[in-house]
Protein backbone atom coordinates (compact mmCIF):
# COMPACT_ATOMS: atom_id res chain seq x y z
CA UNK A 1 0.00 0.00 0.00
CA UNK A 2 1.57 3.76 -0.99
CA UNK A 3 1.18 6.34 1.52
CA UNK A 4 -1.47 8.78 1.93
CA UNK A 5 -0.59 12.57 1.33
CA UNK A 6 -3.38 15.07 1.31
CA UNK A 7 -3.87 17.59 -1.53
CA UNK A 8 -6.19 20.01 -0.03
CA UNK A 9 -8.44 18.18 1.94
CA UNK A 10 -8.80 14.97 -0.63
CA UNK A 11 -6.93 12.24 0.73
CA UNK A 12 -4.17 10.62 -2.20
CA UNK A 13 -2.87 7.10 -1.64
CA UNK A 14 -3.02 4.82 1.55
CA UNK A 15 -6.24 2.69 0.28
CA UNK A 16 -8.19 5.47 -0.25
CA UNK A 17 -10.31 5.41 -3.40
CA UNK A 18 -8.39 6.25 -6.74
CA UNK A 19 -9.10 9.90 -7.03
CA UNK A 20 -9.69 11.62 -10.62
CA UNK A 21 -7.90 14.07 -12.13
CA UNK A 22 -7.79 16.70 -15.18
CA UNK A 23 -6.53 19.33 -16.48
CA UNK A 24 -7.91 22.97 -17.74
CA UNK A 25 -7.58 24.23 -20.74
CA UNK A 26 -7.93 28.29 -20.12
CA UNK A 27 -5.91 30.14 -19.60
CA UNK A 28 -5.34 30.48 -15.34
CA UNK A 29 -4.56 33.89 -15.54
CA UNK A 30 -8.03 34.16 -17.48
CA UNK A 31 -9.33 33.18 -13.74
CA UNK A 32 -13.41 33.25 -14.66
CA UNK A 33 -12.95 30.97 -17.82
CA UNK A 34 -10.63 28.92 -15.71
CA UNK A 35 -13.00 28.45 -13.06
CA UNK A 36 -16.03 28.01 -14.76
CA UNK A 37 -14.17 25.21 -16.49
CA UNK A 38 -13.38 23.59 -13.28
CA UNK A 39 -16.58 24.07 -12.11
CA UNK A 40 -18.16 21.40 -14.84
CA UNK A 41 -15.59 19.51 -13.99
CA UNK A 42 -16.14 19.47 -10.87
CA UNK A 43 -20.07 18.71 -11.66
CA UNK A 44 -18.41 15.50 -13.30
CA UNK A 45 -17.07 14.12 -11.07
CA UNK A 46 -13.24 15.65 -11.11
CA UNK A 47 -11.50 15.43 -7.52
CA UNK A 48 -8.12 17.08 -8.86
CA UNK A 49 -7.62 19.59 -11.17
CA UNK A 50 -4.03 21.19 -12.71
CA UNK A 51 -4.02 23.99 -14.43
CA UNK A 52 -0.85 25.16 -16.48
CA UNK A 53 1.28 28.11 -15.36
CA UNK A 54 3.06 29.77 -18.15
CA UNK A 55 3.73 33.12 -16.67
CA UNK A 56 3.69 35.55 -13.73
CA UNK A 57 0.36 36.28 -14.43
CA UNK A 58 -0.73 32.97 -14.37
CA UNK A 59 0.43 32.24 -11.33
CA UNK A 60 -0.85 35.06 -9.43
CA UNK A 61 -4.34 34.02 -10.89
CA UNK A 62 -3.91 30.74 -8.91
CA UNK A 63 -5.38 32.44 -5.92
CA UNK A 64 -8.41 33.76 -7.50
CA UNK A 65 -9.71 30.81 -9.43
CA UNK A 66 -9.56 29.12 -5.67
CA UNK A 67 -12.02 31.44 -4.43
CA UNK A 68 -14.59 30.10 -6.85
CA UNK A 69 -14.25 26.20 -6.91
CA UNK A 70 -14.57 23.73 -4.73
CA UNK A 71 -11.82 20.82 -5.50
CA UNK A 72 -7.88 21.15 -5.00
CA UNK A 73 -5.86 23.48 -7.75
CA UNK A 74 -2.52 21.81 -9.11
CA UNK A 75 -0.18 24.45 -10.51
CA UNK A 76 1.35 22.24 -13.54
CA UNK A 77 4.92 24.12 -13.88
CA UNK A 78 7.82 23.47 -16.60
CA UNK A 79 11.08 25.38 -16.85
CA UNK A 80 10.51 27.40 -13.87
CA UNK A 81 10.99 26.97 -10.32
CA UNK A 82 10.17 30.80 -9.67
CA UNK A 83 6.88 30.22 -11.04
CA UNK A 84 6.20 27.07 -8.87
CA UNK A 85 7.10 29.04 -5.91
CA UNK A 86 4.81 32.01 -6.94
CA UNK A 87 1.88 29.43 -7.46
CA UNK A 88 2.34 28.12 -3.73
CA UNK A 89 2.74 31.54 -2.32
CA UNK A 90 -0.45 32.08 -4.04
CA UNK A 91 -2.22 29.04 -2.48
CA UNK A 92 -1.60 26.18 -4.72
CA UNK A 93 -3.22 22.68 -3.00
CA UNK A 94 -0.48 20.80 -5.09
CA UNK A 95 2.78 21.87 -7.73
CA UNK A 96 3.67 19.33 -10.45
CA UNK A 97 7.16 19.91 -11.75
CA UNK A 98 9.05 17.71 -14.34
CA UNK A 99 12.37 16.68 -13.62
CA UNK A 100 13.96 16.90 -16.89
CA UNK A 101 13.15 20.20 -17.33
CA UNK A 102 12.52 22.48 -13.81
CA UNK A 103 16.35 22.97 -13.45
CA UNK A 104 19.24 21.93 -11.76
CA UNK A 105 19.47 21.05 -7.73
CA UNK A 106 19.49 24.52 -6.80
CA UNK A 107 15.87 25.02 -8.62
CA UNK A 108 14.25 21.98 -7.02
CA UNK A 109 15.71 23.07 -3.62
CA UNK A 110 14.17 26.52 -3.79
CA UNK A 111 10.80 24.38 -4.91
CA UNK A 112 11.42 22.08 -2.13
CA UNK A 113 11.37 24.99 0.69
CA UNK A 114 7.90 26.42 -0.33
CA UNK A 115 6.19 23.48 -0.43
CA UNK A 116 7.56 22.03 3.49
CA UNK A 117 6.31 25.82 4.38
CA UNK A 118 2.64 25.64 2.87
CA UNK A 119 2.64 21.96 4.04
CA UNK A 120 1.78 20.96 0.22
CA UNK A 121 2.64 18.14 -1.93
CA UNK A 122 4.50 18.20 -5.19
CA UNK A 123 4.27 15.82 -8.16
CA UNK A 124 7.07 14.38 -9.82
CA UNK A 125 6.14 14.00 -13.52
CA UNK A 126 8.65 12.13 -15.69
CA UNK A 127 7.61 12.02 -19.41
CA UNK A 128 9.34 10.13 -22.36
CA UNK A 129 9.85 13.71 -24.07
CA UNK A 130 11.24 15.34 -21.10
CA UNK A 131 13.98 12.46 -19.87
CA UNK A 132 16.79 14.05 -18.50
CA UNK A 133 20.06 13.35 -20.87
CA UNK A 134 22.34 11.19 -18.72
CA UNK A 135 19.28 9.02 -17.87
CA UNK A 136 18.55 8.66 -21.45
CA UNK A 137 22.35 7.77 -22.77
CA UNK A 138 22.43 5.33 -20.18
CA UNK A 139 19.26 3.79 -20.60
CA UNK A 140 17.72 5.19 -23.94
CA UNK A 141 13.79 5.95 -24.10
CA UNK A 142 12.75 3.15 -21.87
CA UNK A 143 10.74 2.30 -18.77
CA UNK A 144 14.08 2.64 -17.35
CA UNK A 145 14.85 5.72 -17.72
CA UNK A 146 11.30 6.97 -17.00
CA UNK A 147 11.68 5.24 -13.46
CA UNK A 148 15.62 6.38 -12.77
CA UNK A 149 14.75 9.91 -13.45
CA UNK A 150 11.13 10.05 -11.52
CA UNK A 151 13.24 8.64 -8.31
CA UNK A 152 16.73 10.40 -8.92
CA UNK A 153 14.35 13.86 -8.55
CA UNK A 154 12.02 12.32 -5.92
CA UNK A 155 15.33 11.64 -3.83
CA UNK A 156 16.86 15.04 -3.95
CA UNK A 157 13.42 16.49 -2.63
CA UNK A 158 13.51 14.01 0.44
CA UNK A 159 17.51 15.56 0.86
CA UNK A 160 15.46 18.20 1.34
CA UNK A 161 12.84 17.04 3.53
CA UNK A 162 9.87 17.00 1.39
CA UNK A 163 7.98 13.68 2.09
CA UNK A 164 4.72 14.21 0.66
CA UNK A 165 5.38 13.24 -3.02
CA UNK A 166 3.16 11.92 -5.97
CA UNK A 167 5.32 10.17 -8.64
CA UNK A 168 4.16 9.49 -12.47
CA UNK A 169 6.15 8.38 -15.37
CA UNK A 170 4.24 9.06 -18.77
CA UNK A 171 4.89 8.09 -22.15
CA UNK A 172 2.50 7.96 -25.17
CA UNK A 173 3.10 4.22 -25.71
CA UNK A 174 0.89 2.08 -23.65
CA UNK A 175 3.34 -0.94 -23.22
CA UNK A 176 6.03 1.39 -22.26
CA UNK A 177 3.61 2.87 -19.62
CA UNK A 178 2.14 0.39 -18.30
CA UNK A 179 5.73 -1.70 -17.73
CA UNK A 180 7.33 1.59 -16.41
CA UNK A 181 4.60 1.68 -13.58
CA UNK A 182 4.93 -1.34 -12.77
CA UNK A 183 8.76 -0.88 -12.48
CA UNK A 184 8.25 2.33 -10.45
CA UNK A 185 5.30 0.53 -8.03
CA UNK A 186 8.12 -2.34 -7.23
CA UNK A 187 10.46 0.37 -5.87
CA UNK A 188 8.73 3.02 -4.06
CA UNK A 189 5.42 3.80 -1.33
CA UNK A 190 4.85 7.29 -2.75
CA UNK A 191 1.57 7.29 -4.31
CA UNK A 192 1.21 7.08 -8.11
CA UNK A 193 -0.74 9.42 -10.53
CA UNK A 194 -1.38 7.21 -13.62
CA UNK A 195 -2.18 7.75 -17.21
CA UNK A 196 -1.03 7.18 -20.94
CA UNK A 197 0.40 11.17 -21.98
CA UNK A 198 -0.64 12.49 -25.27
CA UNK A 199 -3.11 9.34 -26.02
CA UNK A 200 -4.61 11.34 -28.63
CA UNK A 201 -7.65 12.63 -30.20
CA UNK A 202 -11.24 11.42 -28.42
CA UNK A 203 -11.39 7.77 -30.11
CA UNK A 204 -7.89 6.20 -29.91
CA UNK A 205 -7.24 8.82 -26.82
CA UNK A 206 -10.36 6.25 -24.87
CA UNK A 207 -8.81 3.43 -26.27
CA UNK A 208 -5.05 3.74 -24.73
CA UNK A 209 -5.89 5.27 -21.62
CA UNK A 210 -8.40 1.97 -20.93
CA UNK A 211 -6.04 -0.13 -22.16
CA UNK A 212 -3.12 1.34 -19.44
CA UNK A 213 -4.90 2.97 -17.21
CA UNK A 214 -7.23 -0.30 -16.81
CA UNK A 215 -4.04 -2.62 -16.45
CA UNK A 216 -2.22 -0.56 -14.21
CA UNK A 217 -5.64 -0.22 -11.60
CA UNK A 218 -6.18 -4.17 -12.02
CA UNK A 219 -2.51 -4.47 -11.20
CA UNK A 220 -3.70 -2.71 -8.00
CA UNK A 221 -1.28 0.07 -9.18
CA UNK A 222 -2.64 3.76 -9.41
CA UNK A 223 -4.01 6.46 -6.33
CA UNK A 224 -4.97 9.18 -9.00
CA UNK A 225 -6.00 8.67 -12.64
CA UNK A 226 -6.14 10.97 -15.55
CA UNK A 227 -7.49 10.25 -19.21
CA UNK A 228 -5.71 12.20 -21.72
CA UNK A 229 -7.89 13.47 -24.81
CA UNK A 230 -7.68 15.84 -27.60
CA UNK A 231 -11.10 17.37 -26.36
CA UNK A 232 -13.55 18.99 -23.94
CA UNK A 233 -11.79 17.74 -20.18
CA UNK A 234 -15.04 16.83 -18.98
CA UNK A 235 -14.70 14.40 -21.52
CA UNK A 236 -12.31 12.78 -19.85
CA UNK A 237 -13.80 12.77 -16.59
CA UNK A 238 -16.67 10.82 -17.28
CA UNK A 239 -13.93 8.27 -19.36
CA UNK A 240 -11.67 8.05 -16.23
CA UNK A 241 -15.11 7.19 -14.11
CA UNK A 242 -16.11 4.62 -16.72
CA UNK A 243 -12.58 3.17 -16.10
CA UNK A 244 -13.02 2.65 -12.75
CA UNK A 245 -16.25 1.41 -12.87
CA UNK A 246 -15.30 -1.31 -15.34
CA UNK A 247 -11.82 -2.21 -13.27
CA UNK A 248 -14.74 -2.69 -10.20
CA UNK A 249 -13.25 0.39 -8.69
CA UNK A 250 -16.80 2.31 -8.02
CA UNK A 251 -19.97 0.89 -6.98
CA UNK A 252 -21.72 4.06 -6.57
CA UNK A 253 -23.60 4.28 -10.49
CA UNK A 254 -26.04 2.33 -12.76
CA UNK A 255 -24.79 -0.58 -14.71
CA UNK A 256 -26.31 -0.94 -17.93
CA UNK A 257 -25.73 -4.34 -19.31
CA UNK A 258 -26.27 -4.76 -22.79
CA UNK A 259 -26.25 -7.11 -25.79
CA UNK A 260 -24.63 -5.81 -29.10
CA UNK A 261 -28.10 -7.61 -30.81
CA UNK A 262 -27.45 -10.13 -33.38
CA UNK A 263 -29.98 -11.61 -36.43
CA UNK A 264 -32.32 -12.82 -33.50
CA UNK A 265 -33.30 -9.51 -32.12
CA UNK A 266 -36.70 -8.14 -33.52
CA UNK A 267 -37.26 -5.40 -31.32
CA UNK A 268 -35.31 -2.08 -31.33
CA UNK A 269 -32.90 -3.10 -28.03
CA UNK A 270 -30.51 -0.71 -29.34
CA UNK A 271 -32.29 1.84 -29.08
CA UNK A 272 -33.55 1.45 -25.79
CA UNK A 273 -30.41 0.67 -24.26
CA UNK A 274 -28.91 3.79 -25.85
CA UNK A 275 -32.21 5.71 -23.84
CA UNK A 276 -31.40 3.75 -20.80
CA UNK A 277 -27.55 4.44 -20.97
CA UNK A 278 -28.17 8.52 -21.02
CA UNK A 279 -30.56 8.40 -18.17
CA UNK A 280 -28.62 6.70 -15.78
CA UNK A 281 -25.20 8.58 -16.80
CA UNK A 282 -25.19 10.81 -13.99
CA UNK A 283 -27.50 8.80 -11.42
CA UNK A 284 -25.54 8.25 -8.06
CA UNK A 285 -26.80 4.74 -6.51
CA UNK A 286 -25.51 1.86 -6.83
CA UNK A 287 -28.02 -0.32 -9.34
CA UNK A 288 -27.71 -3.23 -12.20
CA UNK A 289 -30.22 -3.04 -15.12
CA UNK A 290 -30.29 -5.28 -18.39
CA UNK A 291 -31.14 -4.40 -21.61
CA UNK A 292 -31.08 -8.03 -23.59
CA UNK A 293 -32.18 -8.59 -26.89
CA UNK A 294 -33.65 -12.09 -27.16
CA UNK A 295 -34.31 -15.28 -25.44
CA UNK A 296 -31.16 -16.96 -25.76
CA UNK A 297 -28.98 -14.93 -23.31
CA UNK A 298 -31.82 -12.19 -22.17
CA UNK A 299 -32.91 -14.31 -19.11
CA UNK A 300 -29.84 -15.71 -17.88
CA UNK A 301 -27.78 -12.12 -18.02
CA UNK A 302 -30.93 -10.66 -16.27
CA UNK A 303 -29.80 -12.85 -12.96
CA UNK A 304 -28.45 -10.73 -10.86
CA UNK A 305 -29.62 -7.47 -12.51
CA UNK A 306 -32.50 -5.28 -10.31
CA UNK A 307 -33.94 -4.67 -13.43
CA UNK A 308 -34.09 -6.39 -16.64
CA UNK A 309 -35.73 -6.60 -20.11
CA UNK A 310 -35.13 -9.31 -23.14
CA UNK A 311 -37.38 -9.20 -26.36
CA UNK A 312 -39.22 -12.32 -28.21
CA UNK A 313 -41.12 -12.23 -31.78
CA UNK A 314 -43.47 -9.16 -31.00
CA UNK A 315 -43.15 -8.93 -27.42
CA UNK A 316 -40.52 -8.48 -24.21
CA UNK A 317 -40.41 -9.93 -20.86
CA UNK A 318 -39.91 -7.67 -17.42
CA UNK A 319 -37.58 -9.04 -15.39
CA UNK A 320 -37.29 -8.29 -11.17
CA UNK A 321 -34.37 -9.98 -9.67
CA UNK A 322 -34.13 -12.61 -12.47
CA UNK A 323 -37.95 -13.14 -12.25
CA UNK A 324 -40.07 -12.58 -15.05
CA UNK A 325 -42.84 -10.00 -13.95
CA UNK A 326 -44.23 -8.41 -16.89
CA UNK A 327 -44.62 -9.39 -20.45
CA UNK A 328 -45.69 -6.40 -22.93
CA UNK A 329 -45.65 -5.73 -26.27
CA UNK A 330 -42.25 -4.50 -28.37
CA UNK A 331 -44.43 -1.30 -28.89
CA UNK A 332 -44.72 -0.65 -25.24
CA UNK A 333 -41.75 -1.87 -23.99
CA UNK A 334 -39.55 1.57 -23.64
CA UNK A 335 -41.94 2.82 -21.65
CA UNK A 336 -43.09 0.14 -19.47
CA UNK A 337 -39.76 -0.56 -18.98
CA UNK A 338 -39.10 3.42 -17.88
CA UNK A 339 -41.81 3.37 -15.35
CA UNK A 340 -40.13 0.31 -13.47
CA UNK A 341 -36.79 2.14 -14.05
CA UNK A 342 -38.15 5.52 -12.33
CA UNK A 343 -39.52 3.57 -9.14
CA UNK A 344 -36.36 1.47 -8.68
CA UNK A 345 -34.40 4.23 -8.55
CA UNK A 346 -36.79 6.18 -5.99
CA UNK A 347 -36.58 2.94 -4.15
CA UNK A 348 -32.60 3.43 -4.18
CA UNK A 349 -32.31 6.45 -2.92
CA UNK A 350 -35.13 6.09 -0.35
CA UNK A 351 -32.79 3.28 1.05
CA UNK A 352 -29.73 5.20 0.74
CA UNK A 353 -31.59 8.69 2.79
Amino acid sequence: MTRKVMVGAVPVGGGERVKIQSMTTEKTSDTEKTAAQILRLEEAGCDIVRGAILDEADARGVRAVKEKIHIPFVADIHFSAKLAVMSIENGADKVRINPGNIGGEADIRRVADAVKARHIPVRVGANTGSIEADFLRRYGRSAEALVESALYNVGILERYGVNDIVISVKASSVPLTVEAYRLLARRTDHPLHVGVTEAGTTEMGLVKSSVGIGALLLDGIGDTIRVSLTDDPVKEVYAARNILRACGLDGDYVELVSCPTCGRCRWDSMALAEKVAAYVKDVRVPAKVAVMGCVVNGPGEVQDADLGIAGGEGSCMLFKKGKPFLRVSAAEAEEKFFEQLRLLLEEKRRGRA
